[in-house]
């Protein structure tokens, strides 16, 4: 039999490299062409790589959570001998789906991007695109060029020379490193010994796939916004009964209908009044760019993670249609199968918190958008109301919101304008959904 090496293939959209979330195949497994042998996490979905050719499997060349570049040799196969025609490899799923046959047309990248490790040097943009060769993490590499370090000349801190956060961010305005003694932006809390004398009293896991993801880019967000969140609660009465008169004619055409629209549809009317809610700081230009169209993250909870669907140019949707595909994203990103076209492009998020439980929270900013909405659950409470003869207390439903924002782009008033107007709409949701009829 033939020698041959399988390799992490160019996935494209930029992708350098990958983390290997898990091995579908061991050593001495027989594999046919095309079959899946690994799930691949990188900046932008989860991938299956799938054998160009048939064999068995001699040795696996990485073990599950290493992050390798493009290119790097996955594991060697003892080829089938006389076997077909090696197919090109391209790795499938459009997101964290695992469908095979993966044969989507992807737009060139941009040159900067398509540029070859020996080409890069020759383009005039810094900080130049990373070299396959240099070992860092995609959310180290996307915050070099947030602030303008290159890791192409960094050395490495961390294991086999990676290329860690603080690096980036000790060689930020130059090569230089901070001074001495000043403390890192993201300290390692030190190893505790355990303590307790019961036998396994502590379990340790690796921090990989979406989860890693996530910490990642919380950390890197919470390392380059300054949040501050504003809250304030609603009177609900008119939207719990919008909501369930719509529930009841949704229902028989098969439809469910939840909150979560009226509130976009509310969010969306109060982002035309306040466009800088709309909007993202683009760190490398200097540059606030204002968006024309209005694109709504939601938030879903997985049993891989959070992630973020969006509703594409909601404006231009009905409260059912949006309805639907709400229940059609979330679905598919509990089952695994949400593409990453589902969730690029978000404008501004909204979290339902309170679909869970929970009365206020302080949500993280889904960077690069500047702000994020925060709704929780609906309770009861005596409401004082007064007429010209007496006044009462009225049983009253509300529901309380938060926006938490960039502070780099939006001030405190501007914040609580916006709250208050955004509220007066949830308030008077059956005039805003008339408005839009």
């Amino acid at each position: 039999m033939a020698t041959k090496e399988v390799k992490l293939p160019d996935i494209g959209e930029g992708v350098t490299e990958g983390e290997i979330v898990k091995w579908l195949v061991k050593a001495g497994d027989s594999v046919k062409a095309d079959q899946p042998i690994a799930e691949v996490m990188t900046d932008k979905a989860t991938v299956e790589v799938p054998s160009p050719v048939a064999g068995i499997v001699k040795e696996l060349k990485a073990k599950e959570g290493d992050v390798v570049p493009i290119e790097t040799t996955l594991l060697v196969l003892d080829a089938a001998a006389g076997g077909a025609v090696e197919k090109p490899v391209a790795a499938t799923g459009g997101g964290v789906t695992k469908s095979k046959g993966f044969a989507v047309e992807k737009p060139a990248p941009a040159v900067a991007m398509a540029a070859s490790p020996a080409q890069s040097s020759s383009i005039e943009i810094y900080p130049p695109a990373a070299d396959s060769r240099v070992l860092a993490t995609p959310a180290t590499r996307r915050l070099a060029r947030e602030m303008g370090v290159d890791v192409n000349v960094i050395s490495g801190t961390g294991l086999a020379g990676r290329v860690t956060r603080d690096d980036v961010v000790k060689n930020k305005g130059g090569a230089g490193a901070v001074a001495a003694g000043a403390p890192s932006w993201a300290p390692v809390a030190p190893r505790m010994a355990n303590s307790s004398t019961q036998p396994n009293a502590e379990e340790r896991v690796p921090l990989r796939g979406i989860r890693r993801k996530i910490a990642e880019q919380m950390q890197m967000t919470k390392h380059i916004v300054p949040h501050f969140t504003i809250m304030d609660e609603a009177n609900v009465s008119e939207l719990v009964r919008l909501r369930e008169q719509a529930k009841a004619a949704a229902e028989k055409s098969g439809a469910k209908i939840t909150y979560l629209p009226f509130v976009m549809k509310a969010l969306i009317s109060t982002l035309r009044e306040f466009p800088m809610f709309n909007a993202s700081i683009d760190d490398q230009a200097g540059e606030i760019v204002y968006k024309k169209y209005y694109n709504i993250g939601f938030a879903a909870d997985t049993p891989n993670g959070l992630l973020v669907p969006v509703i594409k140019h909601a404006d231009q949707k009905t409260v059912l249609e949006i309805s639907r595909e709400i229940v059609e994203l979330a679905n598919k990103a509990r089952d695994g199968k949400i593409g990453l076209e589902d969730m690029k492009g978000a404008t501004i998020t909204i979290t339902n918190i309170g679909s869970v439980g929970g009365s206020y929270a302080t949500p993280i900013i889904n960077h690069p958008e500047v702000a994020i909405i925060g709704m929780y659950k609906i309770d009861w409470k005596p409401v004082y109301k007064t007429t010209e003869k007496i006044g009462e207390f009225v049983p009253t439903q509300v529901m309380n919101f938060s926006a938490t924002c960039d502070h780099r782009l939006i001030d405190g008033a501007v914040a609580a304008n916006f709250l208050k107007a955004f509220l007066r709409r949830i308030e008077n949701i059956g005039q805003l959904v008339l408005d839009m009829m």
